[in-house]
């Protein structure tokens, strides 16, 4: 906990010798110790998370009395009235739980406390539903999931309840509408795959990432199948979302399925690096890849990188060089305003202080004049922005 046995005060005393045997204390007690050793802990957060978590597993371990899951359930139905400490005991203990679950030595839970568990979390989730029970959907849905809380659950607890609704399949999916309707999509995607559910249809995956919550998206899509991955991914290439289109393909194999898409999509991250002028990761990532190659060519002859484009089609044998090379004289001819073709009757140079002041006195009789500037772009993030090269003024006198 942070606290040292042998400088403890009389309370870290206590709370330390009263963890050795937990087998007949009451939830309550045990919680209010729990807080008591958080309260007074040194450690920082995340050090005295695990240091908890020990301890709960060492109670666990102890087998208090009707069991394990049934005693962290009682918990977890106290918690909220130990305050803004119940939200992360909470998930603390459930974390504790699933470790003592996995642990080696951990005895095999009777068969009894298991059933006794599984009704009371039943419960405890109506009661979250219903608002009497003050807990976020993250705890919910976790209890359901370390409970394995299924609708034979759900409807015995609406029967004891004496719920008007007592068909869990029904209650579920008013809820999970309502919560749908009030955008709270990963908790609905994580009910729907506890419970097996599939009622939304295809428009729910729309909904998603029109909203936005690309991760409960992608959630719902995995759990439905290859269908509803493929119309996930031609939802984000529909929207132009060419990085999440392709994380999709490669994660789940779909590269096959769209050729084209996933061309564009490597096209695309060539770009943002050639953007950034990362042209040699750009290369690497083209992996040898002609086509894409070429492109990255044509990307550096648009930016003006000619020594780039020369050492590429170098390398790789491109017969794009002679036309790399004709395009560069014919940028140089073309791209650049000459001053016998500006459409003005007269250009003053300014190069000396008279010439300034004059170009002052000139302006100032002026009521519109135009600024003209140029500057080279950065695209490197974060970087500052480079300074102004130069700037020409077109005064208008009316």
């Amino acid at each position: 906990m942070g606290l040292d046995p042998e400088e403890a005060d009389g309370h870290g005393t206590l709370c330390l010798h009263a963890f050795s045997d937990l087998t007949h204390v009451s939830p309550l007690v045990f919680l209010y110790l729990l807080k008591q050793c958080y309260i007074h802990g040194s450690c920082k957060a995340t050090k005295k998370f695990q240091a908890l978590q020990h301890r709960v597993h060492q109670v666990l371990a102890n087998n208090p009395q009707p069991g394990p899951s049934t005693f962290i359930v009682y918990c977890l139905n106290l918690l909220p009235v130990f305050g803004v400490y119940g939200e992360g005991f909470s998930h603390l203990i459930i974390s504790a739980l699933r470790r003592y679950f996995k642990s080696a030595s951990a005895p095999a839970s009777s068969q009894e406390d298991v059933a006794s568990a599984r009704s009371l979390a039943a419960r405890l989730f109506l009661a979250i539903v219903g608002g009497s029970v003050a807990y976020d959907e993250k705890v919910m849905v976790n209890t359901l999931k370390v409970f394995d809380v299924g609708l034979a659950s759900i409807d015995e607890a609406l029967s004891k309840e004496g719920s008007a609704s007592s068909c869990a399949s029904a209650f579920l999916e008013e809820y999970i509408s309502e919560l749908i309707k009030s955008k709270s999509f990963m908790t609905a995607v994580s009910l729907l795959e506890h419970f097996s559910f599939s009622f939304p249809g295809e428009t729910f995956l729309q909904q998603m990432v029109e909203d936005k919550d690309f991760q409960a998206a992608e959630k719902w899509a995995t759990f439905m199948g290859r269908p509803s991955l493929c119309l996930l991914v031609q939802e984000y290439g529909s929207r132009n979302m060419l990085k999440q289109a392709y994380n999709v393909m490669k994660k789940h194999y779909l590269q096959h399925e769209f050729p084209d898409l996933c061309y564009k999509c490597k096209e695309s991250a060539l770009k943002d690096l050639a953007e950034k002028a990362c042209w040699d990761v750009a290369e690497t990532k083209a992996k040898g890849d002609r086509q894409l190659l070429e492109y990255l060519v044509y990307l550096a002859m648009e930016a003006g990188y000619y020594e780039k484009v020369d050492e590429l089609c170098e390398r790789y044998s491109l017969e794009g060089l002679p036309k790399a090379q004709e395009a560069e004289v014919d940028f140089v001819n073309k791209c650049f305003l000459h001053l016998n073709d500006l459409a003005v009757e007269e250009v003053v140079w300014v190069d000396d202080v008279n010439g300034l002041r004059e170009a002052t006195s000139f302006l100032e009789g002026c009521k519109v004049v135009g600024l003209d500037c140029e500057w080279k772009p950065n695209y490197m993030k974060g970087s500052k922005p480079n300074k102004v090269n130069n700037v020409s003024f077109i005064p208008t006198v009316t």
